[in-house]
Order: structure tokens, then sequence, then C-alpha cells
């Protein structure tokens, strides 16, 4: 259900093409104001976002003095790239809304848009939600038609509202927030009349209306997923979503730029000042599942991405290490049951050449990741850091793990699984801080507990809550 037809479309920034419209002040009203919402920069750095129909920005006040947000991204249309679909299935992405942004300053107390109470950081974060793969999927090329229309076979606003009822104090998306790829096809009633594309009217429909009361609820660490690449809604990724400055030629506007705006550096989120808990994001989106060879532009990239990563990681002593794609975690293979897929192979080979063991230095104390459409989690007897995805928010769930995994399985070279826990049901994670100490408790899209999880160091101990059945809890 989208809300495309409760604002006016900007009719002259279609006309226009990629050249921005002149930008006139004018009164922008909550109804015009669509969308508002606070996401994380480096260091934790609150940035306030609106995406406005109306022509002109609208001000935001900062403990009662107005201030007039910045343009990010203005409306147009623009003209069509290769994607990863076929021309004939692809078309122009239409952007008739304004993009806005402003900073909020360190110690802020109360901060509006349009009249609405933006979400502000807390002092003290000790509650958390995990979502990812929320969208729903219509691809043509993998013949899917995910039923959009049906909120029990496309749940991600029931799992939204559900991770807004748990109150929390920090939102985490890890990544693919855009599905609607292609046309639905005639006849087929589950997702007729859906839009697609890359443009507003799918991002809305997939992502900011199911999205609407979480985005409210709390600021958000937003992870880039495949889905977000350039080749595919990489446009909407970065207009919209990404906290840093949209850069020239990293807009992913024009393909001969991708090796630009399909890479992006990591950057540390602290949980609270002075923490010594913090949030690395590192942007996984274009990565492959075959090894990378070192001669190859992808490898110094990822390479030098890494050791950067690993040096804000060795300024706290508790770091959770979030990428799209989980190093550690195994993917169903439906046409082999017995035998799923491993982690990452692509990521894999570059870490190897950091840290030969466990991939990871011994401050990364656990992942975070979605990708696989399942609630995992993956922990070791060897030193690699626990494993946790998050990728079970609404897109089209993955077959169930064949737990209990054979005994010789292992998702990388030298990593020895001690537990695994899955299980392909929609939901979310929460992670409940207590001192040192923090618990993650995989959730169905009704908020009820499916299991918990302690985790101590790297090791994470999981018990069933009675939700995920006897064959999705294994523990060797």
């Amino acid at each position: 259900m989208t809300r495309r037809n409760r604002w006016p479309l900007i009719a002259a920034a279609l006309l226009a093409g990629c050249a921005a419209p002149p930008v006139s002040r004018e009164v922008t009203t909550a109804e015009t104001t669509l969308y508002t919402f606070v996401v994380l920069a480096a260091e934790g750095a609150p940035i306030a976002r609106a995406i406005t129909s109306a022509a002109a920005c609208p001000d935001i006040e900062l403990d009662g003095d107005a201030r007039a947000m910045s343009v990010r991204a203005p409306p147009g249309t623009m003209p069509l790239r290769p994607t990863l679909s076929a021309p004939a299935n692809s078309k122009p992405s239409a952007f008739p809304v304004l993009t806005c942004e402003s900073s909020i300053p360190p110690g802020t107390t109360r901060a509006t848009i349009a009249g609405r109470a933006l979400p502000l950081p807390k002092a003290v974060a000790q509650r958390l939600v995990v979502i990812g793969d929320t969208g729903c999927r219509i691809k043509i090329a993998d013949k899917v038609f995910q039923a959009c229309n049906d909120p029990a076979r496309w749940p991600f606003a029931a799992v939204a509202n559900a991770a807004a009822a748990n109150a929390p104090d920090l939102v985490i998306h890890v990544g693919d927030y855009h599905y609607r790829e292609n046309a639905c096809p005639p006849g087929d009633a589950g997702c007729a009349g859906s839009p697609w594309g890359y443009g507003w009217d799918a991002w809305e429909a997939d992502f900011f209306a199911p999205a609407a009361r979480l985005l409210a609820s709390a600021p958000w660490i937003v992870v880039r997923g495949n889905h977000e690449s350039c080749a595919r809604a990489g446009q909407g990724w970065w207009r919209f979503l990404d906290p840093r400055p949209l850069a020239a030629r990293a807009d992913c506007n024009d393909p001969a730029n991708d090796a630009i705006g399909d890479f992006s550096e990591p950057y540390a989120v602290p949980l609270n000042a002075g923490s010594d808990t913090q949030f690395i994001v590192f942007d996984s989106s274009r990565i492959g599942v075959t090894p990378l060879t070192p001669e190859s532009a992808m490898y110094s990239n990822y390479r030098a991405q890494f050791a950067r990563a690993f040096a804000l990681g060795a300024r706290g002593s508790n770091t959770f290490f979030m990428s799209h794609h989980p190093v550690l975690a195994f993917a169903p293979n439906p046409s082999k049951p017995e035998s799923p897929y491993p982690g990452n192979a692509g990521l894999q080979s570059v870490l190897q050449t950091l840290e030969p063991v466990a991939l990871f230095p011994p401050d990364v104390k656990a992942l975070i990741s979605g990708h696989v459409h399942l609630f995992e989690v993956v922990s070791f007897s060897s030193p690699h850091p626990a494993q946790f995805v998050s990728g079970f928010g609404g897109d089209w769930v993955d077959t169930p793990l064949p737990l209990p995994l054979a005994a010789n399985l292992t998702p990388a070279p030298a990593a020895i699984v001690s537990a695994i826990v899955a299980t392909n049901r929609f939901g979310f994670m929460t992670m409940q801080r207590d001192g040192a100490r923090w618990t993650m408790t995989a959730r169905d899209f009704d908020g009820k507990p499916m299991t918990t999880c302690g985790l101590n160091q790297r090791r994470a101990d999981c018990a069933s809550a009675g939700l995920l059945g006897a064959d999705s809890d294994t523990r060797y």
C-alpha cells in the first residue's frame, strides 16, 4: 500500500530529465513532507532527512530555533541506465520528490520537521532492533513474483510495526530495502498494480510506507545491500539513505562512474559517547560468491577497506562488524539440501590475508548481516566471532537449513561450528544490553520470541523459546 496518490507529481521535474528544477521557497506542510527520519553517520553523528513533494525543503527546528535544510537530491527522472534486467524489463528512474537533510548538533534535545518530532540518539542505547531483506520480490529473471498485496505473504509492515512496538533506542537495517525490480505479470493478483523499477514509487511502496512507524521510532544505522548496488536500486540508496554527503559521480546515475558509486568507505558508530562498544558499517554491495584474485581492482579495494575497518574497530574492545553479506553463515542449497552453501568466499579470500585463521581481529566480537533470508546464528569452538543473520524481514524467505548439519560442514576454512540456530519464519532480531552482556532475541512478525541468544566474548549460546521447532535448533 502506498501514499503515492496523496501528493502531486512534480511534472516539470519529470520533463526536465536530470536537470534540477529551480527551487523556490514556499511553505511546506506535514502533507507535502512525506517522510522524516534520522540516520547515523560516522562517529554516530545524527543526520536528519526529509522527503517532500514540495518545491523547497522544509525548515528543521532544533530546540526551538528554525533553520533551513539543505537539498541533498532534487527531483528528476534519470535516463535509463544498464541494470541487471534486460532493457525491455527496465525503465528510467523517476524521482518526483525532493530529498533534504540537516546535521543535528550534539546536545540537541528536541528536533522537529513540519511539526513532527525526530527521534534523537539516546544517551545510553540499550535496546536495538535489527531487520533486513525487507522488500517484496518481483523479479522476472528468477520467475519470482511475491504477493505484495497479501500482508501474510509479504509481512514487512507487520514486522516493522512489531519492531516499533519494542520501543527501540536504535534501529539497524542490514541491507536490501528494495526488491520490486520488474513489472508484475498480467493476471497475477498477488502483485497486481505494484509499482516497479528503481524510482520513488517502488522505493516508497517497498520501504518507506511500510517502515514509517519504525522510521519515526529511533535513529537508524543503514547498511547497504546488493540490491542497492548501482545496477539496481543504487540511485535511491544514495538519494535517500546513505548518511554521507552525496558526492559527485557517486550517485549511480552514470554507469561510467559505477566504480565510484558501488563502493564506499567503512565507518564506525559508537554505541554511546565514550563507549567501548561500536558498530562498523561495511559496504559489501558488489561482492560475489567466488574468491577474488589479488590482481583484481575489487580485491585491492576490499582489502584496503577491511584494513581501515579493522583500524576503526581497534579503538574499542567490543566491536560488531556489519556487512550485508554474511562471512561465516550457511545459505540453503535448494538443489542439494544436505550441502548448504558456505560463507562468502569473496570476502574470505581478502580477509585471509589480514587475519589468516579467525578472519577478524580479536576486538570484533560478532558479525551482523543479512542477505540469507533466514534468522541464523552460528557459533564456533575455533576463535572465529559469532555470526548473526537477520535477513527474515519480509522478502521471500529461503528454504530451511537442513539441521542438524553434517559434522564436517564449515562456512570457512579452519572454522569449527559448535552450535547453529536457524529459522525461516518472518520476523526481526532485538539486541538488549545489560552491562557488558548482550542478549539477542529472534522475534516473529508479531514480536513473539522464537529464540534467545546470549553473547559471551565471541560465543553465542542460544536457547529455544519454543517457536523454532526441533528441526531448527541444533547444538553440537
